[in-house]
């Protein structure tokens, strides 16, 4: 494990799959609007929105340990013009406050619908230009066999889908199993004299009442779906190894050096926990979530926070060999 790239490996991969989420989340309310699950979209998507922007902030926190002087991050701001890295910072920087915005707007219902989609839209295209970015001062370096190839790109954006779907399908199915839990209970709350307390009360009240047998349907269809996409992103990732193995093989002795970094137990365990969370968990998920997640949705719960804790240790397992792919050409 490449420990010295530690916050760089942690920066990058919360803030894609918090981009991830942000995206899978975008995709299911834009879907369920104009189907006939418009009235109940609002209670399953909106629990999970409330964590993305805590994870972003997280991930920046982390990345600023890599700097000897924490406060030479303003300097990035100066290049945003000719520095992939200074656009980095502005696009997370960005993301993140748009993301905070957008989930403090839901929580308190401020604006009018329509103006919360456009800034969760305008977050979304934010998050992927912040993951391009992020791959863009990676590719640029030329001088580096490993790095200057579509590979990198690729290998993100498959992070940001593998890990964001999983990150909803994790938060649905935990919010579905605490709603479950508390249909037994009484939803008698006790009094309080404080309007902003009286606020957050019925916001929670709301978000952990019951649920109704459409959200159960729409929940079902989310999980189906999130596996499939999980699935085929996995799928693409650990094809994509062979090709860019091969490729580096064909180089300079630089470039293969760096074809070895890809082999042996660390990189094996890394495509097995792949496999195994993103493919073949996905998978079971799909045939069996409309079955279990209303009778048993503890199962699913097992499974989608299996997954999801499998395929991050498996990206940032990915994401070290990255890089230790850094081998330069020359001096």
């Amino acid at each position: 494990m490449n420990t010295h790239e530690l916050p760089m490996i942690l920066f990058t991969v919360i803030a894609q799959m918090s981009v991830g989420t942000f995206l899978v989340l975008g995709v299911i309310d834009v879907a369920v609007m104009r189907g006939r699950f418009k009235d109940s979209g609002t209670r399953v998507v909106e629990p999970i929105l409330y964590a993305i922007g805590p994870a972003l902030v997280l991930g920046l926190l982390v990345s600023m340990l890599h700097m000897n002087d924490i406060t030479n991050v303003f300097n990035v701001f100066r290049h945003w013009n000719s520095s992939w890295l200074s656009r980095e910072i502005i696009f997370g920087v960005a993301f993140a406050a748009l993301g905070f915005a957008t989930a403090i707007m839901t929580w308190l219902r401020a604006g009018s619908p329509m103006l919360r989609r456009v800034l969760s839209a305008v977050t979304a295209v934010v998050g992927i230009a912040l993951v391009w970015a992020m791959s863009q001062i990676y590719y640029s370096v030329v001088t580096v066999p490993a790095w200057h190839t579509a590979i990198v790109p690729l290998h993100f954006f498959g992070t940001t889908i593998i890990l964001g779907a999983l990150a909803v399908g994790s938060a649905l199915m935990i919010t579905a199993a605490i709603r479950a839990r508390n249909e037994s209970k009484s939803a008698t709350k006790p009094a309080t004299t404080s309007k902003f307390g009286a606020m957050i009360r019925g916001r929670i009240a709301e978000i952990n009442a019951p649920t109704s047998a459409d959200e159960w349907a729409l929940s079902t269809s989310i999980v189906r779906w999130i596996a499939m996409v999980t699935a085929i992103a996995g799928l693409v990732v650990l094809l994509s190894y062979p090709v860019h193995i091969a490729d580096l093989a064909q180089g300079d002795a630089t470039a293969q050096k760096a074809a070895a970094v890809f082999s042996g137990a660390f990189f094996i365990a890394r495509m097995v926990l792949l496999a195994v969370s993103a493919v073949l968990l996905a998978f079971f998920a799909f045939s069996t979530a409309r079955k279990m997640l209303r009778e048993r949705p503890g199962w699913l719960v097992t499974l989608m926070v299996s997954a999801f804790v499998l395929a991050a240790i498996a990206e940032i397992m990915g994401r070290s060999l990255h890089y230790d792919s850094m081998l330069r050409i020359g001096i």
